[in-house]
């Protein structure tokens, strides 16, 4: 079989060879997606209405954050410097060149513009805005039971469960930073089995190649469906020999720098916008978040085997400027009476988003790693977006 290469213009192609990948959480981007994230959830724990735009640098011994916020007065610098630090800690960096507790924090925040918050504001007859400009996509499929594209989902999991372990105690000697590669073979549009799988891990000095192929080895194992096991030569563990220097002392780390890891590795478009560090005004999070929502929900109730949809805004328009959908010739009703319910069902309008998925709570630290999406409903309202609660409305509508 040629390792052909699935694109738009091909939509013939049914056997094919596809890779995701995926980072940790203790990953320098992802460090800053986390800290990011802490600081928008503890502006938000203080006052459901603060906005926020949050970036992360880290590097050897420094983390800066600088960006645009409005938000209570009561959360001072030390507060944020302290709300960073423990990010941090959780992760578990207490290494030499970046720790928790001596690592220099340098906090660039200031207030958010004013031309931006009018535009953004609701006001007399006029409805809240969206923040900036944009297009978001959001994408579901049934390959896997979460419906997410099963190459990014089995990379998530494989860095999940090693992130557990290693934060339990259960596995000695592996580092916070890593990154995994899942190369999948479908047949028929369908993945059938895993032809490579390569695992980066930070680990403790003195710990062998073939060591650390024995810590990580079941956990590919465990987390690849059964039978899809690539050969022993192609998997692939730390294939440089050696990863002890990681973390920021190794590169430096900036937030929303792994946008295609956050969303389904490559398998759907992405509009460009990350979405850390940003509160649910932010067209980029919020959009994105309902544009999975409402994918999700198209194929949960049967009308598509995968489905991708599109909303695009203005700054300071409240109304999406388009709502475009595909079913990629799956689809078991036409695609515009879909996009017809679905406006029914939603309010599309960022403060419609926000109210609906009840954004505007301190859910979102917890998104920084392991991807927005494929992961479970939370009882606090964490990944509301994962819900399939459209389902009974959408089979009543459409049949």
């Amino acid at each position: 079989m040629d390792n052909q290469i699935k694109t738009a213009s091909s939509p013939e192609l049914k056997d094919y060879i596809f890779t995701s990948e995926s980072v940790s959480e203790g990953h320098p981007d992802k460090i800053c997606d986390r800290i990011s994230d802490t600081i928008l959830d503890l502006y938000l724990k203080e006052d459901p209405f603060s906005r926020v735009a949050c970036e992360t640098l880290v590097t050897t011994d420094t983390v800066v954050l600088a960006g645009e916020i409005r938000g209570p007065d009561s959360i001072t610098k030390d507060m944020i410097e302290e709300a960073a630090r423990a990010a941090i800690k959780d992760i578990g960096y207490e290494q030499e060149g970046f720790h928790w507790k001596t690592a220099n924090v340098n906090i660039l925040l200031h207030k958010q513009s004013v031309d931006i918050a009018q535009g953004v504001d609701s006001a007399d007859n006029k409805d809240e805005g969206a923040g900036d400009q944009g297009i978001m996509f959001g994408y579901a499929t049934r390959e896997t039971d979460a419906l997410m594209p099963a190459p990014i989902y089995y990379s998530h999991a494989i860095l999940r469960g090693l992130a557990e372990a290693r934060k339990s105690g259960a596995i000695k000697g592996i580092e916070p930073d890593a990154k995994s590669q899942v190369t999948l073979e479908y047949r028929n549009d369908k993945p059938v089995r895993a032809t490579s799988v390569v695992i980066s891990t930070q680990h403790a000095e003195g710990l062998s190649q073939d060591e650390i192929r024995g810590i990580v080895h079941p956990f590919i194992e465990k987390t690849l469906p059964e039978g899809w096991m690539p050969p022993e030569d192609e998997i692939y563990v730390n294939p440089t020999g050696r990863f002890v220097i990681g973390g920021p002392v190794g590169d430096a780390g900036l937030t929303g720098r792994k946008i295609i890891v956050d969303t389904y590795g490559g398998a759907a478009p992405h509009g460009g916008g990350a979405f850390s560090g940003k509160d649910p005004t932010k067209v980029d999070r919020s959009a994105a978040y309902a544009a999975r929502y409402l994918a999700k929900n198209v194929v949960a109730a049967g009308y598509a085997e995968g489905c991708t949809i599109q909303l695009a805004y203005a700054i300071g328009v409240s109304k999406p400027l388009s709502v475009y959908l595909n079913t990629h010739e799956t689809g078991t009703v036409p695609e515009a009476v879909i996009v017809e319910a679905l406006r029914k069902l939603v309010d599309l309008s960022p403060r419609g988003i926000r109210e609906h998925l009840q954004l505007s709570r301190p859910i979102y630290a917890r998104t920084a790693a392991y991807g927005h999406f494929g992961r479970q409903p939370e009882a606090d309202g964490g990944f509301s977006w994962e819900k399939t609660d459209l389902v009974a409305d959408l089979q009543r509508m459409l049949g």
